[in-house]
């Protein structure tokens, strides 16, 4: 596995234990992906477990989130200074010793803490698992071993819900983290003994500590706000000074941005009106994700009252027809152009949305599955499609950057919509039942939480008609400048 830049006479045969050093980088992408879906369907148990409100379960998933959104650009940056194998393998142990944390954690803010600092190790691995493998692999090989890396990313995110469930099952929720450990361990030693030690970039770049505390910020100070607005009502000056402090460090970081080398978002390429377009459409097409992903298991658990195994089989449905659509998507996009499928999936999740919204405690097994399968469809549709139209809309030269702003709206969306999703569900559901008190909650009966998730579906159908019509206004606006190119050219045709 000789690092690419020695000449062909120096280099070696390739090393048979590429194929090796590419299982230990994909299994620790494979837990990242696993942990970030995977606790989802334990929020009811934890809720329960730990006697906690909605407003501090959430942060379980939210601190994990949180943390990679704020780092992945900075992470990517820190591999290229340090050497992307030396920070991976940071990254993998401290995300196995957190794992340990999490598992016997004694309470739920300890439980939210060591998620954050778990998720500090997995924003490593994400950012750096698939560049390590384009620096590792001969070029013909590589676009191989970037697909497996793919496919571990799609396996994580579509098998958490129904490992989480099943084992929650069987011998607790503990056991969702401290699977890691042999997986982990196992992983790390197959990297250090066969990944070669990579280089670091031979100009040391400025890393943007300011832009990353800003956003950081921005983003948590969002997050608090509408957990204590769920507590305390939002019109409260705890709620609302914390709007104020997000909305400050928000053009903070876009000012700061301008102003510095290396910027952790560079604002220049959101000029490109495609580009820019495609981001926007990613956010919210990850904000349902988020949305749904976070309420459903409430739905399902507490307001129909479906055991924690088929909660789990049920939550797998939307991500393995994502995964059996997306080589489809991308085959129809590369035919019909990426705004059609981008259109045609968002409209999908639009209305697969909308159907969750309307189901209730006496739903169907049946009608759920036809309820979610078009959010699953329709993501794998539009990120398929989008992904192309994003990094085609960009010069060679910057689509590693295009590719870390993929990355980052990824978990901006899912970081956004999860607390929006959950103060709609609390907010709505005690008002339902008449109950001020956010700590009773989960003592409601169940037409009142089944309202409660009602707002949080229709919330994410609202953002999946928003990326629709930026879809279809931006189909719109390519098919005019098209027909205007060939007005033009035909007169000019004319006239000569």
């Amino acid at each position: 596995m000789t690092p690419p830049g020695h000449s062909a006479r120096s280099e070696a045969p390739p090393d048979p234990r590429r194929w090796l050093g590419l299982a230990g980088i994909g299994s620790g992408v494979f837990m990242f992906t696993l942990d970030g879906s995977i606790v989802n369907v334990a929020l009811p148990t934890l809720a329960q477990v730990f006697g906690a409100p909605l407003a501090a379960v959430q942060w379980v998933v939210l601190a994990y989130l949180l943390v990679i959104t704020t780092l992945v650009l900075g992470a990517a940056r820190l591999g290229d200074v340090h050497g992307r194998k030396r920070a991976y393998m940071f990254g993998l142990g401290l995300f196995t010793a957190s794992s340990v944390l999490c598992g016997l954690a004694p309470s739920v803010h300890w439980l939210i803490a060591f998620r954050a600092l778990q998720g500090f190790g997995a924003v490593f691995v994400s950012a750096l698992g698939g560049a390590i493998v384009a620096q590792t692999f001969p070029q013909n090989e590589r676009g191989r071993a970037l697909g497996v890396i793919s496919s571990c990313v799609t396996l994580g995110v579509a098998l958490g819900p129904t490992i989480g469930a099943f084992i929650i099952h069987l011998v607790g929720w503990r056991w969702m983290f401290l699977v890691n450990i042999p997986v982990g361990l196992a992983a790390m030693a197959i990297v250090s003994r066969v990944i070669p030690d990579l280089p670091p970039h031979p100009t040391r770049l400025r890393f943007d500590w300011l832009g990353t505390l800003l956003i950081a910020l921005a983003l948590g100070s969002f997050s608090l706000a509408l957990t204590f607005g769920q507590r305390q009502g939002f019109g409260s000056a705890l709620p609302d000074t914390l709007f104020v402090v997000a909305a400050g460090a928000l053009i903070a970081f876009l000012v700061s941005q301008t102003m510095v080398d290396a910027p952790v978002l560079d604002l220049k390429m959101f000029v490109n009106r495609p580009f820019s377009a495609g981001l926007t459409m990613s956010v919210l097409a990850f904000i349902v994700l988020g949305s749904t992903a976070f309420t459903t298991p409430f739905f399902l658990q507490l307001g129909v009252g479906l055991p924690i195994a088929t909660v789990g089989l049920l939550m797998g449905i939307s991500p393995i027809l994502g995964a059996v659509v997306g080589p489809i998507g991308g085959t129809l996009s590369d035919k019909f152009g990426p705004r059609w499928t981008s259109f045609i999936g968002l409209s999908l999740m639009t209305v697969g949305c909308l159907r969750l919204a309307m189901l209730d405690e006496t739903m169907s097994i049946a009608s759920f599955a036809l309820s979610v399968a078009p959010v699953g469809i329709g993501m794998a549709l539009f990120s398929s499609s989008n992904n192309s139209a994003v990094l085609g809309s960009v010069a060679r030269e910057r689509l590693g950057i295009a590719s870390g702003m993929l990355s980052l709206v990824r978990t901006l969306g899912q970081s956004t919509g999860i607390p929006i999703a959950a103060a709609l569900f609390a907010v709505f559901a005690l008002g339902h039942a008449g109950v001020v008190n956010s700590e009773a909650l989960f003592t409601l009966p169940a037409s009142a939480l089944v309202r409660g998730t009602r707002y949080a579906f229709g919330f994410a159908a609202l953002a999946a008609f928003c990326g629709a019509c930026l879809a279809l206004w931006m189909l719109v606006t390519d098919r005019t400048k098209v027909q205007a190119a060939a007005r033009g050219s035909s007169k000019g045709a004319s006239k000569r």
